[in-house]
């Protein structure tokens, strides 16, 4: 059938020869008429452009309305210049600095029939941008997401004006996101506010992101103890491990952040305790370690402000796995990723210059095993000082005994207490 049709389609176009038939070809105007309107058209815009168009300043309008206009560059430097003073003197005078920006809302906009254009009215709206408002890293970002697109474009920018302003972050009045926690024997004020940190129950007091507004740092504590994991850090908070060993507990749950390593410092500097860190004993926890006390290289200009010195190293350090007989189900294989991790540190100068560092991680890396500090073989060391070794070694034992009295532990007895120092 499709066949017939075919052919007798192909019949029907052989009949008609040169003549094909166009569809509504007795509806088209000749070429001769087409080019008539068209000359038609070309004269009445020649006759029209003689006569002056109007402007805005030409009509009676009941709003005052505003357009931009071609400037040299000379023109627009000058303009620059000048904007660039008046905020210079508003900031000189305590002012802050402000815009007076042209709104451009729907609310601002006017039809005029004469022009048969959409204009824009002369309503401005002021923005400020100098206040006593702080705003995290995120804030900043969302004031413009299709300018920066990503957070890691904003963070950049910022850390590039805090370097060229020679100033901090905070002094910007940006401030980190709450992230970090601390719990134990402090008691300090914020904005006003006392904290009594043995009083916040097992999550602890959330790290304060404006350190400027703590102040009044009190503490019977004996020592400061860093975590790196929120579950070890829950579970020394539950059994109030602070109150059978004076201490403070603070983590910054993983990779350290601004405010975590502000506070710590803080504490460090004004209660003069020392610091011990409980990491896992693999690459990423002494690179943790290392940030708190070396700094990190993305934020290497604030170091001075963001570092604490003399942080001692508990564990879980490589060695303790043989020395205190690990079971091998708390050991993990390390990664290619760790591997490689690892021998990237031992080429870091900080790394170099600490010897017991380097021997630790030499033998992480032969050793290819790594375990968490979450386990439950848990390595705690206070450090005794001013004792003889007997006199440290009695202090050790009973302090070992105490350890294990600890209610909760599903292990008491794997607690062990390193004595007398830390190295």
């Amino acid at each position: 059938m499709a066949a017939e049709k075919k052919k007798r389609r192909r019949s029907e176009d052989d009949n008609n020869g040169d003549d094909p038939i166009i569809p509504f070809k007795n509806r088209l105007k000749p070429d001769s008429a087409i080019l008539q309107t068209l000359q038609s058209f070309a004269s009445s815009s020649s006759s029209g452009s003689t006569s002056k168009t109007p402007s805005l300043s030409d009509l009676s309008l009941s709003a005052t309305c505003r357009e931009v206009t071609d400037l040299s560059l000379t023109s627009v430097q000058s303009t620059i210049e000048s904007l660039v003073l008046k905020i210079a003197k508003s900031i000189l005078s305590g002012n802050g600095f402000s815009f007076d920006v042209p709104s451009r809302t729907s609310a601002n906009q006017l039809y005029v029939p004469e022009l048969d254009r959409i204009v824009l009215k002369d309503k401005n709206t002021l923005r400020p941008f100098a206040n006593n408002i702080h705003v995290t890293k995120r804030d900043l970002f969302y004031t413009d997401v299709k300018l920066f697109q990503d957070q890691t474009q904003s963070d950049a920018v910022l850390d590039d004006v805090s370097c060229m302003l020679g100033c901090t972050r905070s002094s910007l009045n940006v401030i980190a996101a709450e992230k970090g926690v601390v719990v134990g024997r402090i008691i300090f004020s914020d904005n006003g506010d006392m904290i009594d940190c043995t009083k916040m129950g097992m999550g602890g007091k959330a790290i304060p992101p404006n350190i400027d507004r703590v102040g009044d740092m009190q503490s019977d504590a004996l020592f400061i103890l860093l975590v790196e994991k929120d579950a070890a850090y829950i579970r020394l908070a539950e059994d109030r491990f602070y109150n059978r060993f004076p201490c403070i507990i603070v983590t910054a749950k993983g990779q350290p952040d601004v405010a975590t390593r502000l506070f710590l410092r803080k504490m460090k500097v004004e209660l003069k305790l020392p610091v011990l860190a409980l990491v896992d004993s693999d690459p990423y926890g002494l690179k943790i370690l290392s940030v708190y006390g070396c700094g990190s290289k993305n934020m290497s200009y604030d170091s001075a402000n963001l570092t604490t010195p003399d942080i001692k190293w508990l564990g879980v350090r490589p060695s303790d796995l043989d020395k205190y007989n690990t079971p091998e189900q708390c050991r993990l294989p390390m990664t290619e990723q760790d591997i490689k991790t690892g021998k990237d540190l031992l080429e870091e100068d900080f790394v170099k210059k600490n010897p017991g560092w380097v021997e630790e991680l030499t033998l992480m890396v032969k050793t290819k095993q790594k375990a968490d500090s979450g386990f439950e073989h848990f390595w705690i060391s206070v450090p005794i000082r001013g004792l003889s070794a007997p006199e440290a070694a009695a202090e050790g034992l009973a302090l070992a005994e105490a350890a294990k009295s600890i209610q909760g532990w599903a292990y008491s007895s794997n607690i062990v207490i390193l004595c007398p120092t830390c190295p």
